[in-house]
């Protein structure tokens, strides 16, 4: 079951990773303008995006060419590839064509130009999306390795199967399933690629939260409502997928309370400055 919820959790985060990147340019918002500068955050953090994966494939790819993926892991490596191309030239087609005060807007009442567009959008980014951040990371870099300072995270690691895939060099867990851990590969794989895919959308609403500015013409927070827009919808539904796989998790002893109650309130935020 915890495997399962690892896979879910992944997809999720995959389809908000390529719905970040299509519904800005797709559904323009009336307030938003190329030649202003505005989706410019959203093509440069998608080509980020699209890099990082490729990174990864590039990193897996003598464990998928052994499974016979290796020509997949080939297209999927040349396809973003090529959009991240596309995405930094009209990031910066779009950097070159702006003129001075092209937003055609104020800097709020109380803001400079150097100011974050929303401090509590920043401060709810900061503490809910940096603990995910922190346990990401881990799961992508070090699966498998107890972070003490997190509660239960054990459990965590033995309920989503880490601590046989990845089993920590000289534990218990070590010992009773190391020799069986290369067998576990494709879980493995699966796993990280979920924590990377969860990583990107942490990185589009650190873009939004932390490297916008509001700018000369007053256009930061348009910037960032391209990505809270997306995000807030994003962050509904891992929390519906965390909310579906609560009980079973708690027959692990494993409670999911806290995660809910975390990515619900950065849920309500996000959707909050986004959409009103």
């Amino acid at each position: 079951m915890g495997g399962l919820f690892v896979r879910k959790v992944g997809g999720a985060a995959s389809l908000i990773v390529a719905t970040q990147k299509i519904a800005p340019l797709v559904f323009q918002p009336n307030d938003a303008h190329w030649s202003s500068g505005h989706f410019r955050p959203v093509l440069v953090a998608g080509a980020v995006a699209d890099l990082a994966t490729v990174a990864f494939y590039a990193s897996c790819s003598d464990d998928l060419a052994a499974a016979g993926a290796g020509g997949m892991s080939l297209l999927v490596c040349a396809v973003l590839a090529a959009e991240a191309i596309v995405l930094l030239g009209y990031a910066m087609a779009a950097a070159a064509r702006r003129g001075p005060g092209s937003g055609g807007g104020r800097i709020p009442k109380g803001k400079t130009a150097r100011s974050l567009p929303n401090r509590i959008v920043m401060k709810t980014v900061g503490i809910v999306t940096g603990l995910v951040s922190l346990i990401s990371l881990r799961d992508l870099l070090i699966p498998g390795t107890i972070i003490g300072a997190i509660p239960r995270d054990d459990i965590y690691l033995e309920w989503t199967g880490a601590l046989v895939h990845s089993p920590p060099p000289g534990s218990v867990e070590a010992e009773e399933h190391g020799m069986e851990a290369a067998l576990h590969v494709g879980d493995r794989f699966a796993s990280r690629l979920t924590a990377l895919n969860v990583l990107l959308t942490c990185l589009f609403k650190v873009t939004s939260a932390f490297l916008v500015r509001v700018g000369k013409d007053g256009s930061g927070e348009t910037k960032s409502r391209l990505i809270w827009r997306v995000q807030a919808l994003g962050d509904g539904l891992i929390t519906f997928v965390f909310r579906l796989f609560a009980m079973p998790a708690s027959s692990a002893s494993l409670d999911l309370r806290w995660h809910l109650m975390l990515l619900g309130y950065e849920t309500f935020i996000l959707f909050l400055y986004a959409y009103f």
